[in-house]
C-alpha cells in the first residue's frame, strides 16, 4: 500500500512538471537558448540595469567549507561561508613560487587582503563581491558602476584611446559577438586579489569578459584570466548574475576609505608633545 502511494506521487508531481512545461512555466533548455534579449536603439542586447552576483565567490573562488574567522570575538560574524566555487575544474594553475605566495597572502588575509584596505577591487573581482552593480549602455561607451568604494570603468566600443597607465580597474576594450558582451581588460597593476583568500595576480594580468543574456533577469557572466608571471596557462571562471528587481533598485554609497583610515593611517598619526 505504501508503495503504491509512493508511486502515485511520484506520477503527479511528474505530470504536474510536465504540466508547468507545458504551459510555459518552467523555461525549456530550448527556450534558454533562443532567448532574444530587447534591444537598444543601435540594436545591441539592452544590458542596462543592476546585477549582483549571489555566490560566495568574494570568500574563495575555489570550492570550500566554511571555515572560522580570524577574530574570535567575532564569531560566526567573520565566519566564511561555504562555496561550490566558479573555476573552471576547481583548479588554479599557479607556478610554483605563486603557489607559495598564495599560501601566504591566505595566512596573512587578515591584514593583507586589499579589500580590508578599501583599494578598488579589480577586475574580475568586482563582479562578484556581494555588491550590486550597474550597468548604462551606449553605442559607445559602457559603463559599469560599482556600489563597493564607488569603483567604476568605462569600457571603449568605438575608438579605445591608449591606457595612460597601470590601474586596480584596468583599461577596458569592447565588442559584441552576436548577443555577448566580450571586454578585453588589460593595464593592471597588481594590487587586487581575486578572493579573500589570497587568489592573486601580477601586473601582467590579461582578462577577457564575457556577458550574455541567459533570460530577462539573468546574464552569463565567463571570464577567462592569463597571467604568465603567476599561472602557467589560461584558466576560467563563469557564475550567473541576477537583476535586482526591487522597484527602488539603486547603488547606495559605501565608501569605505573612512573605515579604513585607521588601519591605513592610524600609525602614522602625529603622536601629540608631552
Amino acid at each position: 500500500m505504501r508503495n503504491r502511494l509512493r508511486g502515485a506521487k511520484r506520477r503527479s508531481a511528474t505530470a504536474a512538471f510536465v504540466a508547468a512545461v507545458c504551459l510555459g512555466v518552467i523555461p525549456t533548455a530550448a527556450e534558454a537558448q533562443t532567448f532574444k534579449a530587447p534591444r537598444t536603439a543601435d540594436g545591441k542586447p539592452d544590458l542596462n540595469g543592476i546585477w549582483e552576483a549571489l555566490n560566495e565567490a568574494n570568500w574563495d573562488i575555489q570550492g570550500h567549507a566554511a571555515r572560522a574567522g580570524q577574530i574570535v570575538a567575532l564569531g560566526a560574524i567573520g565566519a566564511a561561508p561555504a562555496g561550490l566555487g566558479v573555476v573552471e575544474g576547481d583548479q588554479i594553475p599557479y607556478l610554483p613560487a605563486a603557489a607559495v605566495q598564495k599560501k601566504k597572502n591566505f595566512e596573512n588575509r587578515l591584514t593583507a587582503d586589499p579589500e580590508v584596505k578599501c583599494y578598488l577591487p579589480g577586475v574580475p573581482r568586482a563582479t562578484y563581491m556581494p555588491y550590486p552593480f550597474q550597468i548604462v549602455q551606449s553605442s559607445k561607451y559602457i559603463l559599469m558602476a560599482y556600489e563597493y568604494a564607488s569603483a567604476s570603468r568605462i569600457i571603449y566600443m568605438d575608438k579605445a584611446p591608449p591606457n595612460p597607465a597601470d590601474s586596480w580597474m584596468g583599461h577596458s576594450v569592447g565588442h559584441w559577438e552576436g548577443d555577448t558582451l566580450v571586454i578585453d581588460v588589460t593595464g593592471f597593476n597588481d594590487q587586487t586579489w581575486f578572493d579573500r583568500a589570497g587568489d592573486f595576480h601580477s601586473d601582467a594580468l590579461h582578462v577577457v569578459e564575457r556577458y550574455t543574456p541567459r533570460g530577462p533577469d539573468a546574464l552569463t557572466y565567463e571570464v577567462t584570466i592569463e597571467d604568465p608571471k603567476v599561472f602557467s596557462h589560461p584558466w576560467k571562471m563563469g557564475m550567473p548574475l541576477y537583476r535586482r528587481l526591487e522597484k527602488n533598485a539603486q547603488l547606495l554609497e559605501f565608501k569605505c576609505v573612512e573605515f579604513a583610515e585607521e588601519l591605513m593611517y592610524g600609525p602614522l598619526r602625529k603622536q601629540p608633545s608631552q
